[in-house]
């Protein structure tokens, strides 16, 4: 099993930035896909970015060019740099993981993220 704990959310304006973090522990030597997700008021969760074990990304369409992730394999963090946020960004973001043998582990609380125009 694998745990998550999101962190770095909050409040601000349209144009800024905020860098969220989340660590995993746990079963997390079987980790190979990292990925951010995001849960909007009335909408349905969604992908925003995933990471290799070895570093390659893919972002969703909304957010390329303006968002970054990253992760640090020793330190079971996955980071998400956002940059020029916009109100439509506003969510509850989430981590989670993928394994060989799994799609995705149990939700953590996530983290708020609230852009105000």
């Amino acid at each position: 099993q694998v745990q998550f704990v999101e962190s770095g959310g909050g409040l601000v304006q349209a144009g800024g930035s905020l860098r969220l973090s989340c660590a995993a522990s746990g079963s997390t030597f079987s980790i190979n896909t990292m990925g951010w997700y995001r849960q909007a008021p009335g909408k349905e969760r969604e992908l925003v970015a995933t990471i290799s074990r070895d570093g390659s990304t893919n972002y969703a369409d909304s957010v390329k060019g303006r968002f970054s992730i990253s992760r640090d394999n020793a330190k079971n963090t996955v980071y998400l740099q956002m940059n020029n946020l916009k109100p439509e960004d506003t969510a509850v973001y989430y981590c989670n993981a993928r394994t060989p043998l799994r799609p995705y582990f149990p939700w953590g609380s996530g983290t708020q993220v609230t852009v105000s125009s």
